[in-house]
């Protein structure tokens, strides 16, 4: 009976050893990645880009050639000056008149006085109204004149504002700062509209999902603080790593967990921020420990 009760206690203490030499969470480490594609047709002039360097936000790393883009431009300003030349004509036609208009309102007014005064004729009065309106109607004709040239001279400049919008999209400008991953061309390779150029990835700070049961939900909430373990030469290596999220339904066992008995369980996917201090890659497998 002794005996019987001391291989019970053994047992038991193996077993709790067993539980605490095991992790709460296993899965990878993983990064937003984005790939940066070309936005424009033509040869590249030049890409300054690596892989494993590390770029800045909103920097130009390189261009698409703009020769033809440019001549274009300045083939339309070419053309918008022609246009803006004969609009200044009408408009010079068009303030002759309205001076005319000006003399002929006064003398309208003087006629119409002496009118008043017998010192006038009817027919005057007439002529002079009909002088003024004749005016007024030769100044209207004139703007009208005036109005398709003014909306060529718009068109155009809605095109030269197309031709800025595609020079200005040549420059290769780099989004986020981050690291480069993988590099897809070369400068003087001919690239197309949304053509993979490189592809970048902040790992300065990385993300590890892993896959808990539904007993452990209660033990963890977002924002809470755990180890995070990697393989090393010697011993694991620790890092502290904080639950960023937590899912909202069940899913079955990914396949990165090959136990077949595990494979049948439902588990929710969590996901860890930890800091990365370069030893951490996209892809890594890690352990997640709740630290008590």
């Amino acid at each position: 009976m002794k005996k019987i009760l001391t291989l019970l206690i053994f047992g038991s203490l193996f077993s709790c050893n067993n539980s605490d030499d095991k992790a709460d969470g296993y899965g990878n480490f993983e990064a937003t990645e984005t790939t940066i594609s070309a936005e424009t047709n033509g040869k590249l002039t030049f890409l300054n880009v690596e892989e494993g360097a590390v770029l800045e936000p909103n920097i130009q790393i390189g261009l698409v050639d703009t020769i033809q883009l440019y001549l274009n431009k300045q083939q339309l300003i070419a053309s918008r000056n022609t246009i803006v030349s004969k609009s200044k004509n009408v408009l010079s036609q068009e303030q002759v008149l309205q001076e005319q208009l000006k003399t002929t309102l006064i003398e309208k007014k003087r006629i119409e006085n002496m009118y008043a005064e017998n010192a006038a004729t009817k027919r005057q009065v007439d002529e002079i109204d009909g002088k003024v309106n004749v005016l007024k109607e030769q100044i209207k004709s004139v703007g009208t004149q005036n109005a398709p040239i003014t909306n060529e001279a718009k068109s155009i400049d809605v095109q030269i504002e197309k031709i800025d919008d595609q020079i200005l999209k040549s420059k290769i400008i780099n989004p986020i700062k981050g690291t480069v991953l993988a590099k897809y061309a070369e400068t003087n390779e001919i690239t197309s509209f949304g053509k993979p150029l490189y592809k970048i990835a902040d790992i300065s700070q990385m993300t590890l999902r892993v896959y808990v049961s539904e007993t452990l939900l209660p033990k963890i909430k977002i924002g809470q603080k755990v180890t995070v373990k990697i393989d090393a030469e010697s011993a694991m290596k620790n890092y502290s790593g904080t639950i960023s999220w937590i899912s909202a339904s069940a899913e079955f066992t990914p396949k990165i967990i090959q136990t077949k008995e595990e494979r049948v369980n439902l588990v929710y996917a969590v996901k860890v921020t930890v800091v990365n201090d370069g030893s951490l890659k996209i892809g890594m497998p890690a352990e997640m420990w709740i630290t008590p």
